[in-house]
């Protein structure tokens, strides 16, 4: 490992010489004296700029964090049938094979991952144009729309403060007016954009920002020919160990069944069963729960992401958490449509701390600085709390069973319509009961299949 630079700037803009060899082998078998299944693997590499040395050919700027070496590898060669399950064939690169039409920064492992985590959830979104915005493995908004600018936004809007510094990526090829939404404003900072293909005068646009990695990655053409694909999922343990799985495949809403369960000699059947509408939702939510770290629960609406929950410990925890980021991110995106700044911003601008200025009491208008700031956060509290944060008739995704009905009792409160999880609790009746109990009763359906990512 070279010694690293002492200013942390300077780390950010080094990139790194990494010592990995040029090949990889992963062989398979039962026997180390027979026959072995191999997967080979070559390093990856790009031409870029260097700003002492000009154009050379380099593998990833860094890994997680400056200056820990890092490489990615492509496979090349070799196939592997466990059981019944076939390894994912080479000459199907998706991340490890893409055209950079625009380098801009050097990119790091970070932003690969996030790119690939971006088409892990994009490959389920085929026909009807997607934008998934994705931010340390976890998506920041999806939005399905009937056009891509409309898909565009939609999924911005859904976070775009988390979205800033992110990655997008477009199952479409990315036209003029998406491009221009792109690089519409300093707010709008993206590290990746990925598409299958650029329109003519896509790229010129998107050359605005200077700093951005611009990725055509051909393969996505077929995007839809990666559902079910398989391949083996690594994971590091630091003894030096592996635990190895395939990866998963999300359940097909066609085999879900309605939430009914038994307990104690008795039988708990759902009311209603959910509408086409809220199956399309649903539906929606489960594929995008694929590509966000458990313990999760999401919600959505008219297919785009309202409030995404990651990575709780407790089931009725992300439910809250789910829930509260969608009402501030509601309450910063009509700030800022309606004034042009953060909501956050204007708190400060108005010297209050909290976030709802509904909750604000006499000793916190003491430190009032400016009192129209004031007016225009209750104006915006005031409609964050009628559409309930873009909760009210929202549908809500859980990628695990409830273990009791208080998760569920946070969605039914705020007004979700229908709700979608795995099943198989012993409690299961408990949930049940609570969306029969609610008025109007919502709609509950089993998948039959956990969606947890580690």
């Amino acid at each position: 490992m070279p010694e690293k630079p002492e200013d942390l700037k300077t780390q950010y803009k080094t990139v790194m010489d990494d010592h990995f060899p040029r090949y990889m082998r992963i062989s398979f078998g039962n026997d180390l004296s027979g026959k072995m299944q191999d997967l080979i693997y070559e390093k990856v590499t790009w031409i870029v700029d260097d700003p002492d040395k000009g154009p050379v050919k380099k593998g990833l700027r860094y890994g997680d964090n400056p200056p820990q070496e890092s490489v990615i590898y492509r496979l090349v060669n070799g196939n592997l049938v466990l059981g019944n399950v076939r390894h994912i064939e080479p000459g199907n690169g998706l991340v490890t094979d893409f055209t950079m039409e625009q380098a801009g920064k050097h990119p790091g492992r970070i932003n690969l991952t996030d790119t690939d985590n971006a088409l892990n959830m994009l490959r389920h979104f085929r026909g009807k144009p997607t934008a998934v915005f994705v931010k340390h493995n976890n998506p920041c908004g999806v939005g399905r729309r009937g056009t891509l600018p409309e898909a565009f936004e939609a999924g911005y809007l859904a976070d775009r403060l988390a979205a800033f510094g992110g990655v997008v990526a477009v199952n479409m090829p990315l036209d003029i007016e998406t491009a221009e939404l792109i690089t519409k404003d300093k707010s709008r900072y993206f590290e990746v954009v990925a598409a299958p293909e650029f329109e003519d005068g896509t790229l010129k646009i998107l050359s605005k920002k200077k700093n951005l990695r611009v990725l055509r990655i051909d393969n996505m053409k077929r995007l839809q020919d990666y559902i079910g694909q398989r391949f083996i999922d690594f994971k590091s343990l630091m003894d030096g160990g592996q635990c190895v799985q395939w990866s998963y495949v999300p359940t097909p809403s066609m085999k879900w069944k309605k939430a009914e369960t038994e307990f104690k000699d008795k039988t708990y059947v759902i009311k209603r069963e959910p509408t086409p509408d809220e199956m399309v939702d649903l539906d929606f939510g489960w594929l995008v729960e694929s590509g966000i770290t458990s313990n999760s629960i999401i919600y959505v609406k008219d297919e785009t992401t309202i409030g995404i929950g990651t990575g709780e410990q407790d089931r009725v925890g992300v439910a809250e958490a789910a829930r509260d980021k969608a009402y501030r991110k509601m309450a910063d995106r009509i700030c800022f449509e309606k004034y042009g700044v953060k909501y956050n911003d204007l708190l400060q601008k108005a010297g209050l701390k909290q976030h709802l200025p509904s909750q604000i009491t006499p000793i916190d208008l003491k430190s009032v600085r400016d009192y129209e700031a004031v007016g225009r956060l209750v104006e915006i509290d005031d409609e964050v709390t009628a559409c309930n944060g873009g909760l009210l008739g929202a549908r809500m995704i859980s990628d695990a069973f409830f273990p009791f009905r208080d998760g569920v009792d946070v969605g039914i409160a705020e007004g979700i319509t229908a709700v979608a999880h795995a099943g198989g609790s012993e409690r299961d009746f408990e949930s049940i009961v609570a969306c029969n109990e609610a008025e109007p009763p919502v709609a509950m359906i089993f998948t039959g299949e956990r969606s947890f990512k580690h």
